[in-house]
């Protein structure tokens, strides 16, 4: 059991990159599940996916036209057409039925398997059908000469058997939908989307839909951070606002953590006289990671691990708490799932604008992208501050700004993070 008051007064402060490494070691993957092909939009792989055939498995016709032989229409021209016999007409989804031989040709639709003898597909508009003696023969003139293998994907040419295509733990969206089809995966396994219990704190907050009341505020956090959640790949669960009330904070969130996999809450975590976080983490039984953390906005953010799983304390200011699902939360919840990188990667960008805050922290601005003449640039998504909320909906990434300073000027470099949800 700790101290409150050395845990409000007496914080050790961690970098981002420190409480993500305390957080990650202490986070338990998710079981897995089948489900139907159809509804694995979004969901993580829980294994990796390798060929089990090449693809595709006969030679493919990659255009309508002719199946010929390369060395009989080398001279072919528009001027100067080549006359072949037509032995078959062979559509997409049959096998062919005869050898392509010398002066021989048979039509044949995209997607058709390319008959043997055939090495070329010459495209249906470089032809003209002269003579059709019934559906199945006639004859044609080839008015272009084709090297060998046009228009003809080869066994294996897309992908080969055994070949490794999608990781364990990627993410399903319509291109890993297409090769999960192609190789017959008509219940997918994946892991279980993570049970995410929220909560907010404080007795000033209202439900959505009651009056506005005067000193109170409606409970905007909690419908932010669900959304937050969904998007990483969680099941939201918003649970009722927490009082300023330790014992009843406490009741609430052992409750709450016998049917979720994670807990987030926000407000509470600072240094005022109500707020519960900080009194409950002196007095319980769970391992603190950390409670402060070297950033602006959130730098009172917290994270503790009760019976393996994990409570994460955002600050309550709405852009503070959205900036801390960001760095810490959303990829907790995808590294639950598998996610090889779960953890925001940094790329860099320009400062379009003067930005005049200096810090004693590193401070992670909401931000907006644009590109102009091939140079990405960055501003700050409205007024930067912690307490306001309207331009978290601009947000599509965060700014990454160093520590120190009396501000920085439009044009220099800086880090950024861009922003899955």
């Amino acid at each position: 059991m700790t101290d409150s008051i050395n845990l409000k007064f007496g914080r050790s402060v961690v970098t981002v990159e420190q409480a993500w490494e305390s957080l990650v070691v202490h986070l338990n993957r998710m079981e897995t599940e089948h489900v139907p092909l159809a509804s694995a939009f979004g969901r993580r792989l829980a294994v990796p996916v390798h060929a089990d055939h090449d693809v595709p498995h006969f030679r493919r016709s990659g255009v309508d036209g002719y199946a010929v032989r390369a060395a009989d229409i080398g001279q072919a021209s528009f001027e100067c057409p080549v006359t072949l016999q037509v032995t078959e007409h062979i559509p997409s989804g049959t096998m062919p039925q005869q050898t392509i031989g010398p002066g021989m040709a048979a039509r044949i639709m995209t997607g058709a398997p390319v008959p043997d003898g055939a090495d070329a597909v010459v495209m249906l508009e470089m032809t003209d059908c002269l003579m059709e003696d019934s559906p199945s023969v006639g004859i044609v003139q080839i008015k272009k000469a084709v090297p060998t293998g046009s228009n003809i994907t080869p066994v294996a040419g897309e992908v080969g058997v055994g070949e490794h295509l999608i990781k364990q733990g990627e993410r399903v969206g319509p291109g890993e939908a297409a090769i999960l089809a192609t190789f017959g995966y008509s219940h997918v396994p994946v892991y279980k989307k993570p049970v995410v219990a929220i909560f907010s704190t404080g007795s000033e907050l209202l439900n959505v839909e009651k009056p506005l009341q005067p000193g109170r505020i409606r409970n905007s956090n909690s419908y932010m951070l669900a959304f937050q959640v969904e998007a990483a790949g969680g099941v939201p669960v918003i649970m009722p606002a927490l009082p300023d009330d330790v014992a009843e904070v406490k009741q609430a969130l052992e409750r709450a953590f016998e049917s979720a996999d994670f807990i987030i809450t926000s407000g509470g975590v600072s240094v005022g006289d109500y707020d519960v976080l900080v009194e409950l983490f002196g007095r319980w039984d769970g391992n603190l990671l950390f409670n402060k953390v070297s950033m602006r906005p959130g730098t009172p953010t917290s994270a503790a691990i009760w019976k393996e799983k994990l409570l994460l304390a955002l600050s309550g200011n709405p852009g503070a708490s959205f900036v801390g699902f960001e760095l810490f939360a959303g990829p907790c919840i995808r590294a639950m799932q598998g996610c090889e990188q779960p953890f925001p990667v940094e790329s860099s960008a320009y400062l379009d604008i003067d930005y005049g805050k200096g810090s004693a922290y590193p401070r992670y601005v909401r931000g907006t992208t644009r590109v102009e003449d091939g140079v990405r640039k960055v501003q700050p998504a409205g007024i930067d501050k912690s307490s306001i909320m309207v331009s978290i909906k601009d947000a599509d990434c965060l700014i990454k700004l160093p520590a120190g300073g009396g501000g920085f000027r439009k044009g220099v470099p800086v880090a950024v993070y861009s922003l899955e949800s």
